[in-house]
């Protein structure tokens, strides 16, 4: 197979109905007919970070168990198209306040209703400061979102809230529920595209259940989605059963699902060609140049909305300040994109251009500041030396911290090497065992130098790669980075009401990106994996991950 030089999207922008991306087929495009098998599906997997509750919820392990046993206002296909689902209509006249429509006879698992106040008061839940949810940040276009924080004179130096500190408010303004299946949202600007990410598990409802006791719901979480928790086995299996009372259109196509953790990606990769395990949602870089000969149409390579960058922690001393800055782009410089894509990924890896997605709208390779990308060896050791002029590095080496339960120091060892030959400075893999390790580091601000951030879109837009991961105090800018430019043109592009021009204010956000550098762009991933001959009907979605409650398997 030639490698792929360029990722492809096809998409259009159109918010009241759906938003297409990059058509995504693994075994085959259609569902099969209801009630196609009763087989246990098994999917490689790993630890969750986190307990199982909807708003803590940012990373893969964990998402695939959160999407299976809850459902939202709408959810996206595998194509990113967006589609009803507990709503029955989200409506708006302004853009600032949406009147969202709930349908008739939806129950969560434990057979209560699901109702307006299931969606408030799981968002004010998520919102509210004091309960440090990962993705609170999701609610700040709500209005009322900062009386729900504390203030700065309200926390100690580490930012825990001093002793009997409470914010203004419990719960957000801009929310109201007119009826058990009506309620309003108020935004604190315009923002068109507001319908489109209310398929991301931070929306989701909870039950009345939850509030009486969050620790124990988050190990036992109660849902409306297609699927149930029956058992979880931490660090080994976590066990999802078909929900009888489920109402929507992910009808479950098998018997369950069983996500089995690994701890490295050849041992899950080995188990699938051995028909121990039916889907791999990672080929190991071992299989990259093989996997598709090897699993033939069983294989799936393609485009994704997922990138992987290099992280730059604002509290690490060496990458601040001018000579930090010089230092970060001089590390840029120095790393051979095309070389480590094709020479580690056999070419299922493509350079990146920018911080978002080919496969999203919007997505372009001639950014602003873009050119910082581009693999330059004299000009990366002249930013280094200036930067050594205004502060020593000293003899500590360049440490890239990611986890080793994936197989990152593969790229890891190759990108060091050219920042040593480059640079004239040591670096090195600081490995942690597990991933939920790693993220409990990174989260706690321990990293010592920088580290990978790979991104999976959460939905399908240009402003999930940006205001998450780099608006100030966002659950998921875990550098610290803040920057009152970036976050007032995030504003601006969130709140135009034309396509187009969202899409140019989106640009100019990255150019400010590209001039700061929280982050280094490396290359976006192409989804690869596959699955063994007892499965069929398996479909990777525009996210990379596979359409669980589709596959099929015989018993």
């Amino acid at each position: 197979m030639t490698p792929r030089k360029r990722l492809v999207g096809l998409s259009a922008f159109a918010l009241a109905s759906a938003l297409v991306l990059t058509a995504c087929g693994g075994g085959g495009d259609e569902p099969p007919a209801e009630g196609a098998s009763s087989g246990i599906v098994t999917v490689g997997n790993g630890e969750p970070q986190n307990p199982i509750i909807p708003t803590m919820t940012n990373e893969t392990f964990g998402s695939k168990v959160v999407s299976s046993v809850f459902a939202g206002l709408v959810y996206y296909d595998a194509e990113g198209v967006v589609h009803n689902e507990v709503a029955e209509s989200i409506e708006s006249e302004d853009n600032v306040v949406w009147n969202v429509t709930l349908k008739d006879g939806w129950t969560f698992s434990d057979g209560t209703p699901v109702t307006a106040q299931s969606f408030v008061d799981a968002w004010n839940y998520g919102a509210y400061g004091p309960n440090a949810q990962n993705l609170s940040y999701f609610f700040e276009p709500i209005e009322g979102f900062e009386d729900l924080q504390l203030a700065e004179d309200q926390l100690d130096a580490e930012g825990v809230p001093l002793e009997g500190e409470v914010p203004a408010a419990e719960e957000l303004s801009g929310l109201e529920v007119v009826s058990d299946t009506e309620f309003t949202v108020t935004l604190a600007q315009p923002e068109s595209d507001f319908p489109l990410r209310l398929g991301y598990s931070a929306f989701y409802p909870l039950p009345e259940s939850f509030f009486e006791d969050p620790e124990a719901a988050g190990e036992a979480p109660i849902g409306n989605g297609p699927y149930v928790l029956e058992t979880w086995e931490h660090n080994a299996l976590i066990e999802l059963r078909p929900n009888e009372s489920y109402a929507g259109e992910r009808t479950v196509q098998n018997g369950g699902v069983d996500l089995v953790a690994y701890t490295d990606e050849d041992s899950a990769y080995n188990d699938l060609l051995d028909g121990n395990l039916d889907i791999v949602t990672n080929v190991p870089a071992s299989a990259f140049g093989t996997f598709e000969e090897e699993l033939g149409d069983r294989a799936v390579n393609q485009p994704a909305a997922v990138i992987q960058v290099l992280q730059v922690p604002e509290y690490v001393e060496g990458f601040q300040g001018e000579a930090g800055l010089l230092r970060r782009q001089a590390i840029s410089k120095a790393i051979d994109r095309d070389q480590v894509t094709e020479t580690v990924f056999s070419g299922s890896r493509t350079p990146a251009s920018d911080f978002t997605s080919p496969v999203i709208n919007g997505w372009s390779e001639d950014v602003e500041g873009s050119e910082i990308l581009d693999f330059d060896a004299a000009e990366a050791k002249r930013l280094w030396d200036e930067a050594e002029a205004i502060e020593p590095w000293g003899d500590e080496p360049l440490l890239i911290a990611s986890n080793a339960d994936s197989d990152h120091q593969s790229w890891i060892d190759p990108v060091c090497n050219g920042i040593r030959d480059t640079l004239g400075i040591d670096c090195e893999f600081d490995a942690y065992p597990t991933f939920d390790e790693f993220l409990d580091a990174r989260d706690n601000d321990e990293i010592k130098g920088i580290y990978r951030g790979g991104w999976q879109a959460d939905y399908p837009a240009m402003s999930n790669f940006l205001g998450p991961v780099y608006g100030t105090g966002a659950g998921s800018n875990d550098m610290g980075y803040s920057s009152e430019e970036f976050d007032n043109k995030l504003t601006e592009a969130n709140g135009a009401t034309d396509p187009e021009a969202a899409i140019e204010l989106y640009k100019e956000a990255e150019t400010i990106l590209f001039q700061d550098l929280p982050g280094i762009p490396l290359w976006y991933n192409n989804a690869t994996g596959g699955w063994s001959e007892a499965v069929e009907d398996v479909v990777f979605g525009w996210d990379s991950d596979p359409i669980l409650y589709q596959v099929t398997k015989s018993e």
